[in-house]
């Protein structure tokens, strides 16, 4: 189909062509979401299922849509530096606006939401290709959005305290495995720290279980200890960005979790360890 038929689409605010059949178009929109082209992904394919799935349209397919999504997770999956890295980038964006429409909907059965957070959470972890900007070629992205797809899930009602404490380690396993040559740098942090709050403004997970996750973080995030034969702040710079960004939603948000006081001084006393030469603070 012509871009110029998609242009007008477009044009018409995303109404649902009457023309062909849902799965014909959705076909389409699901290939076009691994374009090199940054209109053709982000301009047309995503906003178009994006806004279909907010309006509705999908409803009583909306298994079915999000079990294709999941699998295009996998195209690919391994690769460094391909353009396969747009089909499983757009396909976690197209899962979280999924599962958020059943947050509000409740459209799904339990099962369906773990079997795709088990997926996303796989693909996340094994995920080696995250550039940001491509240039020429837009936004790949892979680490934000699938921290947006965490996010969304970690507000799903099917889930409870076990799962919001597996999807804060997911997380951290993620910054903590960061590759030191590729740094994220495109704001990967502020988004997975987003997600975090996500999971944390559900109030199911006590100062108790969420200290020992942050001084897990916060012991791979010092770069003034050891020996230094090597950059100390290529390992670190990843979880130290986290625990920053962290800092700023629990100070900042205008919707904070239940357990902001307590956590934002565990959260502070990581920093300070982490930041110590610069607070002229002796380290322990």
């Amino acid at each position: 189909m012509s871009t110029g038929y998609w242009d007008q689409v477009q044009a018409a605010d995303f109404e649902v062509p009457g023309d062909r059949p849902l799965d014909d178009l959705t076909a389409e929109l699901t290939t076009m979401l691994g374009s090199t082209s940054p209109e053709v992904r982000d301009g047309t394919a995503f906003p178009a299922l994006a806004t279909w799935i907010d309006r509705g349209v999908y409803d009583d397919l909306l298994a079915g849509l999000g079990d294709g999504m999941v699998a295009g997770l996998a195209v690919g999956l391994g690769e460094t530096d391909t353009d396969t890295v747009f089909r499983r980038s757009f396909s976690a964006l197209i899962v979280g606006a999924c599962i958020e429409r059943d947050n509000e909907q409740h459209l799904l059965p339990i099962d369906k939401i773990l079997d795709w957070g088990d997926r996303i959470a796989v693909w996340f972890l094994t995920e080696k290709d995250s550039r940001g900007w491509v240039p020429d070629k837009g936004w790949a992205h892979a680490i934000a959005h699938g921290a947006d797809a965490i996010g969304a899930l970690g507000e799903s009602p099917h889930l409870g305290a076990a799962e919001h404490e597996a999807l804060l380690d997911v997380l951290a396993e993620r910054l903590l495995q960061q590759p030191v040559d590729v740094p994220l740098a495109a704001g990967e942090p502020d988004r997975i720290a987003a997600a975090a709050m996500q999971i944390l403004r559900r109030g199911t997970l006590g100062t108790d279980l969420l200290e020992p996750w942050v001084h897990r973080l916060g012991a791979a995030a010092n770069a003034f200890k050891g020996p230094v034969d090597h950059d100390p702040y290529a390992p670190t710079a990843a979880p130290q960005a986290f625990l920053r960004a962290l800092f700023l939603h629990l100070s900042l948000s205008p919707e904070p979790p239940a357990v902001r006081s307590d956590l934002l001084l565990v959260v502070i006393d990581a920093l300070r360890m982490t930041n110590a030469p610069y607070l002229r603070v002796a380290t322990r």
